[in-house]
């Protein structure tokens, strides 16, 4: 793992703040508390017998009560650092426990999902809705529900697992998927196109592209084209189970492998997925985005909620 990928693995800092916040915070628990104890009452037993001479002596101290309280009160204090660990730590902890079993945020860094999703959209990502995954080296421990075709699933790219992609899923394992002059078939059925206005794509300077309803399974979405654009993948990888997919000048067919999954962009010329880098095994999936809840850059209050 390199330094690069470590510093931009949010979940792994977290994890390790954590892990020493936490330690912190035991060690004074058990062993730090307990030494600044013993040093009070070491202090203040040595504090009565020095104003038990005096008074013995016919000194008499004022404010004695003031100067005890405070003496103990500087000995039992924390030290700066393990205050602040043990401030932090259950705040990180729950943060931690959140964003890896419950809800992540991502934000979307590309037009890859327009019209769906925009550039600077914020996110939510469901983590359980696909079993349960150890944080940090995401291995599934729980099996839940798989993923089905339609839904828009963040997961680990699989040419750099450092990065997070989000994508439609298009097929599941052992689906033949046929991707011919930009229209779709899944296992032999042609999946209905309805034609919609033109979309105003403003990330293209402006630029008017071809919209329509796609119904892929239970799920209604919206897909563009760019009519300019070829209808075959360009720059095709030497992807693992490419043998499984044949390509031609009008588009392709593959058949998904098992424990794989087949994603596409909704904004299917301006995206690059499986047609590109091949399938994604089902050990890179990080969850189900399920929800928009800001788009600073854009703000609309009509497409906040739920992702479809």
């Amino acid at each position: 793992m390199t330094l690069q990928s470590i510093l931009g693995n949010f979940a792994l800092i977290l994890f390790v703040l954590m892990v020493v916040t936490g330690i912190i915070w035991v060690l004074d628990l058990v062993v730090f508390a307990k030494q600044r104890r013993a040093a009070a009452n070491k202090a203040l037993a040595e504090y009565d017998e020095r104003m038990a001479r005096s008074a013995a002596n016919g000194i008499r101290m004022d404010e004695q009560g003031n100067a005890r309280s405070k003496l103990e009160a500087d000995i039992l204090r924390q030290p700066t650092w393990i205050e602040y660990s043990g401030s932090f730590f259950p705040v990180i902890a729950l943060v931690f426990f959140l964003r890896s079993f419950l809800w992540e945020p991502f934000k979307i860094p590309s037009a890859s999902m327009v019209p769906t999703l925009l550039v600077g959209d914020l996110i939510l990502v469901n983590k359980y809705t696909y079993g349960i995954r150890l944080p940090i080296i995401n291995k599934k421990v729980v099996q839940l529900n798989d993923p089905q075709r339609g839904d828009v699933m963040v997961f680990k790219y699989p040419e750099d697992v450092s990065q997070d992609y989000i994508k439609r899923v298009i097929g599941v394992p052992g689906d033949k998927i046929v991707y011919q002059n930009k229209r779709l078939t899944v296992n032999g059925q042609q999946i209905g196109y309805t034609a919609m206005p033109d979309y105003l794509d403003e990330e293209k300077l402006l630029t008017y592209r071809k919209q329509f309803m796609e119904q892929l399974g239970n799920v209604q979405h919206r897909v563009l084209n760019d009519e300019m654009a070829p209808a075959a993948p360009q720059g095709v990888h030497n992807f693992p189970g490419r043998e499984a997919c044949t390509y031609n000048y009008e588009g392709f067919s593959c058949v998904v492998p098992e424990g794989n999954y087949f994603m596409m962009g909704d904004n299917r010329d301006n995206s690059s997925d499986s047609r590109i880098w091949g399938f994604v095994p089902d050990k890179n999936i990080v969850g189900k985005a399920f929800f928009v809840w800001m788009n600073l850059g854009n703000f609309n209050f009509d497409r906040l909620g739920g992702i479809r």
